[in-house]
């Protein structure tokens, strides 16, 4: 979750009056088993799988693999190496496939690109959470440094006349230089980086602006799993997740098996207009293969000036292939949907919040007023699936709904971090709440559910969400429109306690319930039992009245 930006890792390729109605709330855990859970495969049968991925090249197919992984073995040194592998070769796989980044390599000078690592250790310095280690954040660019130079694709680009027993060489000698030194200061990182950059060119030709520019990066993502280094394409992405708004097909996407999945599809978009539906699989582009294709260029093919159009092949669930032309369009991005009234009977309300942007207030309003005028009674909010986002909003959506008390509590390095975020009395709906979460609600949706929890406000349904408990800022740089995302606090529950790896547990747990992509006409599809549950607990609450 950001102060100004997106929380989980960012979305997929890819948002008064007082009724005075008693709040939902159990006292105690309870749990509905739809499914018997599957027996687990052995670690060794699972890591070979992640291996295979890795082998493919399929970069985030093998990360979300060892992530959900992680899940099932919890701190397991060997998924954990397998997943800091993964992520360096992903990350390096998205700069290469981003033009922004390869515009900046071709244009910035030696100088400029020292400046821009320096520049990005002093944002380090200055408010990442933790105080920096600088042997460590040395270490882990000359890590990244050397599984780039056994990469195909950065070879090709930056030494594709060098022998590769020359850059084999190199490799060694580059631990042996980095192991040699002392590294407990800023000033230290910079000189040591800026003495493997001469020796890189030297040695190999391998331009200093190349060697700089894998250090920063590596400087940044190596920090947690949430700061990360912004190219300027990702960076301005951020921003148009922030404000709602982009230029695109208006699809959320995931690889899957060489195709991209089709997760959402934005309503009113183009994608929707074209009969897109979630489950669809995209499996070519432009005439090319996506099995051709790394998924991040696939992905980016996908994107391209407002008014053109891109070609791609779609198969459908059923196995049905079908082609489309899609124009790309400005698409605004609703941060509420599905709002209706579920059971008349009940004056059962429902929405769905997909992120928290900066519309989300303003939509959130107009929706709870157009569902009071219909005759609300109980309000079902589905936070499932939704990634995070801007933390004001979250704080400011869960205070329509608390009268009083501690919405979350971030505490960072430095002092302006340290806040406790209260609700307001003025402007709270006390209608009965039903929240819904599940291990893809992560971030600022767990600040939202964590604070309804707590202050006994109502009742969540589903399944423990992501854990994700910290905030992130983005701080641009002077280089070519980047930028850096960095960890700046943790957060924590009104009870004070923490949300990162443990997540919000609900109060009533539904297990292997069909997931919500959030596209569909209707809000209650066949098969939700997390909803059903939702609509029990409604009719047990109404009876007890």
């Amino acid at each position: 979750m950001l102060r100004n930006g997106y929380g989980k890792a960012g979305l997929p390729f890819l948002f008064a009056l007082l009724l005075g109605l008693a709040p939902l709330a159990v006292s105690a855990q309870t749990e509905i088993r739809i499914l018997p859970e599957s027996a687990a495969g052995s670690l060794d049968g699972q890591l070979e799988a992640g291996l295979n991925l890795e082998r493919g090249g399929r970069w985030g197919e093998a990360i979300s693999h060892y992530e959900n992984l992680l899940r099932e073995f919890p701190n397991d040194r060997a998924v954990e190496k397998r997943l800091e592998m993964a992520r360096l070769r992903y990350d390096l796989s998205r700069r290469y496939n981003d033009g922004s980044y390869c515009g900046a390599l071709a244009t910035v000078s030696a100088q400029e690109a020292l400046e821009a690592y320096s520049e990005v250790l002093l944002k380090i310095n200055a408010h990442y959470v933790t105080m920096p280690r600088w042997h460590e954040i040395v270490a882990r660019g000359t890590t990244l440094l050397d599984v780039a130079l056994s990469d195909t694709e950065f070879l090709s680009r930056n030494l594709p006349d060098v022998e590769r027993a020359k850059i084999d060489g190199f490799r060694d000698e580059l631990y042996r230089t980095v192991g040699q030194r002392a590294i407990r200061s800023r000033m230290e990182a910079m000189d040591t980086v800026t003495a493997v950059a001469r020796l890189a060119e030297f040695r190999l030709g391998l331009s200093t602006t190349t060697v700089a520019m894998e250090y920063a990066c590596a400087a940044v993502n190596g920090l947690d799993t949430y700061s990360t280094y912004l190219t300027g394409d990702q960076l301005k992405d951020i921003y148009s997740q922030i404000e709602g708004n982009f230029v695109g097909l208006g699809v959320e996407l995931k690889a899957d098996n060489g195709a991209l999945l089709l997760v959402h599809i934005i309503p009113g978009s183009p994608a929707k207009r074209a009969g897109l539906v979630a489950g669809d699989r995209i499996v070519a582009v432009d005439g090319q293969s996506t099995v051709e294709l790394s998924t991040d260029r696939a992905a980016s093919m996908l994107q391209g000036a407002e008014g053109s159009s891109v070609a791609i092949r779609v198969q459908s669930e059923s196995g049905q292939i079908r082609d489309l032309q899609v124009r790309r369009e400005h698409v605004e991005v609703p941060s509420v949907e599905n709002a209706k009234i579920v059971e008349p009977d009940l004056g059962l309300a429902y929405l769905k919040i997909t992120s928290f942007q900066k519309t989300t207030i303003a939509d959130l309003d107009k929706t709870l007023w157009s569902l009071h005028r219909q005759g609300m009674r109980t309000l079902i909010i589905d936070l499932r699936g939704n990634p995070g986002g801007l933390l004001t909003a979250s704080v400011e959506a869960a205070d329509r709904f608390l009268t009083e008390g501690i919405i979350v509590s971030t505490r960072g390095r430095i002092a302006q971090e340290d806040y406790d975020y209260r609700a307001h009395r003025s402007g709270t709906w006390g209608v009965p709440l039903i929240v819904l979460i599940d291990g893809d609600s992560a971030s600022a949706s767990e600040i939202f559910a964590g604070a309804i929890h707590d202050n006994r406000r109502g009742t969540l349904i589903g399944a423990r969400s992501y854990g994700k408990g910290s905030v992130q800022g983005i701080f641009p740089l002077n280089l070519a429109g980047a930028g850096v995302r960095l960890t700046t606090a943790k957060f924590f529950s009104p009870n004070g306690h923490p949300i990162s790896k443990v997540g919000v547990q609900p109060d009533i747990v539904v297990r292997h319930a069909a997931k919500v992509t959030g596209q569909g006409e209707t809000p209650r599809p066949q098969g939700d039992a997390v909803l059903d549950a939702a609509v029990e607990a409604a009719r047990a609450q109404l009876a007890r009245r």
